[in-house]
């Protein structure tokens, strides 16, 4: 079967299938991750060859990179062994695919890659492939034309060969049509829960059942082990008191970061302005400014006179007409003279002249609203920022020394709390699902914790990242093996559990016993349905997923039609389908998108089964131990 589809896939993969690809996964994708295997120890062996953990580790700190640059995910999601699984999955199967690419010979020509790069949009300019902004682009991203052509020649031979698999995910119109016609059916239901709650009064446990049960599961009942640790973290909160911000600082970096203070400042104004033209020569200026200290003589002599001269004399057509009335402006409106100066300026005050590169500005600030970005009120704001980035950068510079102080002195975390003006802090008893929630839901420095060299020989733990700009080393104190419960512990447990078992029974047994009677056309007492509702697979209408899964589970051959659910815990459910219309047709335009989507989900099945038909032919071998102590690094 695999030679068959093999022979399918080794046809050339059009242009517009292989635009699929694009430039970040030919300069960043995982095809670089193996040429680093060297002597390095494995991870992983496929076939003849070997993953190794340099390559693994690069994969998965790229792997982290993109997903944190997305903000979606914790340094403890993104420690996780899903994370971790998935990208020692990409790495086996990408091993794979290159094997079955070379022993199937399949191949693409230097015309071929040729003739794809230089159609890349990422290339293109004014319509055609630019052979500066090839180079340009491959300069930025620290790559040679030969590497980042092999690179993209790896990957369109692996879209080659997956491509032909995936061509073989077709459904007919027929089908697509009956699918969508499924997928749009309404049905007019209504249902029923019988609760296992409403039985536990009619429930009794003797005390010899709860008793059997104890030592029954007595292995399972088990306090997990537990440690006592001291901790010290480093943050940049360590660094702060040693951290001095000068008022210079804080008045320049106000004064770089003018837009970031803006505030809501408002300010309307009016002005008269006096032009010298883009090309003036000094006399002209000269001739302007003087006019312009003219009209502000009569200005200062008689205030009230500002609107009748603007009038008069505004050479800003716009404005002049309304007396110089500009209307209201925030920061970054106007150009930066006449900005700094209407915005330095008291109510109905009037400006010397101001120079900007249309020419001598008299200005008069008529109204002011909105609140000001004072420097004198963002002072302390912004000194404090700066102290937290200085004692940031501090706490970066001193990262490494406190992770080496801490495994150089690893009998005690006291000199590392000396050294970095720390304090050793205590814990409770902890297990290890508690202390990873203790630590803001990290596991790895429970994983740590609780390894033979942290526990046994009572060392420090190595200063992992338990949170962002937080470092932790950790030591055991106090140790507790897990043991058994005592029956005191756990026996009224043991009793309210044995009571939900017998009433989820009886719960379950009356359900089947009307459905049965249901089904046969009998009248059922007890039984309370709710309001009739209509539903599709979109619109539930309250119903939970349980039920709408069973709602459309439901044969409907015959009308009405009854289907059951037991579950152990809450009971029994009874569905009831009242009417069904799958008349409802979707125009062409989404009956073709729903065939694509058809086609697409089918592709990527036919692909995985390929992958995994590839990974089962080959002797795949994964270094657990290996993977997992680097895994706690």
């Amino acid at each position: 079967m695999l030679d068959q589809i093999r022979t399918v896939a080794q046809g050339w993969v059009g242009k517009a299938l292989l635009a699929l690809i694009t430039i970040p996964f030919a300069l960043f994708g995982i095809d670089s991750y193996l040429s680093s295997v060297g002597n390095n120890a494995a991870v992983a062996k496929v076939g003849g060859n070997s993953i190794s953990v340099q390559a693994y580790d690069n994969a998965l700190k790229n792997m982290r990179n993109r997903l944190q640059s997305e903000g979606k995910f914790e340094q403890a999601q993104l420690d996780s062994p899903e994370v971790k699984s998935l990208v020692l999955d990409q790495l086996i199967n990408k091993q794979l695919l290159s094997d079955e690419i070379h022993n199937a010979k399949y191949a693409i020509s230097d015309s071929q890659l040729a003739t794809y790069v230089t159609g890349m949009p990422e290339f293109q300019k004014d319509g055609k492939f630019s052979q500066d902004l090839y180079d340009q682009t491959l300069a930025q991203n620290q790559l040679s034309p030969t590497k980042f052509e092999a690179g993209m020649r790896a990957d369109l031979l692996a879209q080659q060969a997956q491509d032909g698999i995936a061509r073989l995910g077709f459904i007919s119109n027929a089908r697509a049509d009956e699918v969508l016609k499924l997928a749009n059916q309404q049905r007019v239901v209504t249902v029923s829960e019988i609760k296992t709650k409403d039985f536990v009064d009619q429930v009794t446990i003797k005390p010899e059942e709860v008793k059997a049960y104890y030592e029954q599961h007595k292995n399972k009942l088990i306090v997990p082990e537990q440690v006592k640790i001291e901790f010290l973290s480093l943050a940049p909160v360590n660094f702060m008191r040693n951290v001095n911000v000068r008022d210079d600082e804080v008045k320049k970096y106000y004064d770089d970061n003018a837009a970031k203070f803006q505030g809501n400042e408002q300010r309307r104004a009016s002005h008269i302005l006096i032009a010298f033209g883009v090309s003036a020569t000094p006399e002209q200026k000269q001739q302007a400014k003087a006019k312009a200290e003219e009209i502000l003589a009569q200005i200062k002599k008689d205030p009230s006179k500002f609107e009748q001269l603007a009038i008069k004399n505004s050479q800003d057509p716009g404005s002049a007409v309304k007396g110089g009335d500009l209307g209201s402006f925030g920061h970054g409106a106007m150009v930066k003279p006449f900005e700094d100066a209407a915005f330095s300026m008291k109510l109905n005050q009037v400006s010397d002249l101001v120079e900007s590169e249309f020419g001598y500005h008299i200005i008069k600030v008529t109204e002011i609203s909105g609140q000001s970005a004072d420097f004198n009120n963002l002072k302390p704001q912004i000194k404090g920022d700066l102290m937290f980035q200085k004692a940031k950068d501090e706490f970066a510079k001193q990262a490494e020394a406190f992770s080496d102080l801490v495994y150089t002195q690893s009998g005690s975390l006291e000199p590392a709390a000396k050294a970095f003006g720390g304090q050793v802090q205590k814990s409770d008893w902890l297990s290890r699902e508690s202390g990873a929630k203790f630590f803001k839901n990290n596991d790895k420095i429970m994983s740590l914790v609780f390894s033979n060299e942290v526990l046994k020989d009572r060392r420090n733990t190595e200063a992992i990242e338990v949170s962002t700009d937080n470092m932790v080393s950790a030591r055991v104190v106090d140790y507790k093996a897990a043991a058994p419960k005592s029956f005191d512990e756990v026996k009224s447990g043991i009793e309210a559990l044995l009571k939900l078992e017998a009433a989820s029974k009886l719960a379950i047994l009356k359900g089947e016993v009307a459905l049965k009677d249901l089904r046969d056309g009998k009248n059922v007492a007890g039984i309370e349905w709710i309001k009739e509702v209509t539903v599709d697979r979109k619109n539930a209408q309250g119903l939970t997923d349980l039920a709408m899964n069973q709602v459309f589970k439901t044969n409907t051959v015959k009308l009405p039609a009854y289907s059951g659910l037991a579950d152990s815990k809450q009971g029994y459910l009874l569905v009831k389908v009242i009417k069904v219309d799958s008349s409802s047709l979707a125009d062409e335009e989404t009956k073709k998108a729903a065939k694509a989507q058809l086609n697409a989900a089918l592709a990527n099945e036919y692909i995985a089964a390929y992958k995994q038909s590839l990974r089962e032919k080959a002797k795949v071998t994964v270094n657990e131990k290996l993977l997992l102590s680097n895994a706690a690094k």
